[in-house]
C-alpha cells in the first residue's frame, strides 16, 4: 500500500519510528519516507543506518508545536503516522503545560496541516493511559484522541481520514522498564526496584505495533480506535524473567501511576466491536462517513465488557518474555 506513496512519521527517530522505517523500507517501495522530528542528533544517528543516498528517505527537522513547519513538511504527503509525544509520566506531572503544548496543541496542528495539505490518511499512536486517566500524560492523550476523532468531521470534502491505534507498553522501547532493568543489571545490581507487587501491564512488541499501524492505514475509514488483543504481565514476573536470582525491592508507586491499566473501559464497550485480531472502538457520534457501516455486522463485545491488564485472559509467562527479548539490544 505504500508503493509509490509519500509517508511522513512524526517522532520518527524514536523506537517506534525506527522500527516502522525498517519494516516499510524492507517491505514496500515508497516514493519517499519523511522522518519528522526535533532532535538533530537522533536524525544524524538514524541516517547512518538509513542514509538518504541509498534509501528514498528525507530527514525533516521540526517540532509539531510549530504549525507552519508542519504545513511545509506535509506538502505532497499521502499518509501521516503521528508518533511524536511527550510521554514520561513523572516528568509531565511536574511540567504539565509542556505536555499540553506537544500532545494537545501539537495534535490540533497536525489535524489542520493534514486537512489543508490534503493528506489522504492519518494514523495516530495512543496509549492505555488515555483510558480513565489519572495522570497528565493520559489526560493529554485522551484529549488528543478526541481531537483526531472529531477531525473526521472537519475534513469535509477533503476526505482526509483520521484513525487511532491504542496499545500498552512496548517491549524494549526507549525509556521503558525493561531497558531500565537491563541497564541496572549491566551495572551489577542484584536488587530490582518495583513500584508495587500487584502491578500488571499490557505488552506489545515493536513489530506488532508497526503491524497494527499499517493495518489501520490500510483498513481504517476514519474515527476508529484500533485496540490489539495483547497479553498482560505482572511486574514481578518481568523482573524474574530478566534476573531469576535477583531480589525485588518495593519502592512505591510513582506520581501518576496506576496498579493496572485499561485498554477498553466499560463505558467504551457499548460502541466496541470484535474484528478478530483486534477490537475496534467506534465513535459515539456520527462522523458523516458512510463507510463506517463496514462494522455493522461485526460482533459487539457487549455491556459490561472491560479490557484491563489484571483481568486479561492472556498473560505472558517468564519463558514467553525471555523468548521475546532474546538478542534484543536496549538503548
Amino acid at each position: 500500500m505504500f508503493n509509490g506513496r509519500t509517508v511522513l512519521i512524526t517522532g520518527g527517530t524514536g523506537s517506534f519510528g525506527k522500527k516502522f522505517t525498517e519494516i516499510v523500507l524492507a517491505t514496500f517501495k515508497p516514493k519517499k519516507l519523511i522522518i519528522f522530528s526535533r532532535d538533530e542528533l537522533k536524525q544524524f544517528d538514524m541516517a547512518k543506518k538509513f542514509p538518504p543516498e541509498r534509501y528514498p528517505i528525507r530527514y525533516f527537522l521540526g517540532d509539531i508545536r510549530d504549525r507552519q513547519r508542519l504545513y511545509r513538511a506535509f506538502e505532497g504527503v499521502d499518509y501521516v503516522v503521528h508518533a511524536a509525544a511527550l510521554k514520561q509520566v513523572p516528568a509531565l506531572e511536574y511540567n504539565p503545560f509542556e505536555a499540553v503544548k506537544t500532545n494537545i496543541i501539537g495534535a490540533e496542528n497536525i489535524v489542520d496541516a493534514a486537512i489543508d495539505r490534503q493528506v489522504e490518511k492519518v494514523v495516530v499512536l495512543s496509549t492505555d493511559k488515555a483510558v480513565n486517566p489519572v495522570n497528565l500524560y493520559g489526560a493529554t492523550k485522551l484529549a488528543m484522541e478526541k481531537i483526531f476523532i472529531a477531525a473526521n468531521v472537519y475534513s469535509g470534502a477533503q476526505k482526509t481520514s483520521f484513525s487511532i491505534v491504542r496499545y500498552g507498553n512496548v517491549i524494549g522501547s526507549r525509556g521503558s522498564v525493561i531497558p531500565f532493568f537491563a541497564n541496572l543489571l549491566k551495572k551489577g545490581e542484584k536488587t530490582l526496584p518495583i513500584t508495587d507487587e500487584r502491578m500488571t501491564r499490557f505488552w506489545i512488541s515493536l513489530e506488532q505495533g508497526v503491524g497494527l499501524v499499517i493495518k489501520a492505514l490500510a483498513e481504517g475509514v476514519g474515527g476508529e480506535i484500533f485496540v490489539p488483543k495483547i497479553p498482560s504481565m505482572k511486574i514481578t514476573e518481568l523482573a524474574k524473567a530478566l534476573c531469576p536470582e535477583c531480589a525485588c525491592k518495593v519502592v512505591g508507586i510513582r506520581p501518576g501511576e496506576k496498579i493496572n491499566e485499561t485498554l477498553i473501559s466499560e463505558d467504551e464497550a457499548r460502541t466496541t466491536v470484535d474484528i478478530g485480531g483486534e477490537f475496534v472502538i467506534l465513535p459515539q457520534f456520527g462522523l458523516g462517513k458512510a463507510s463506517l457501516g463496514k462494522y455493522d455486522n461485526s460482533k459487539r463485545v457487549g455491556e459490561g465488557f472491560v479490557f484491563r491488564s489484571d483481568l486479561n485472559e492472556r498473560f505472558l509467562t517468564v519463558g514467553n518474555l525471555k523468548e521475546l527479548i532474546k538478542g534484543m539490544e536496549f538503548e
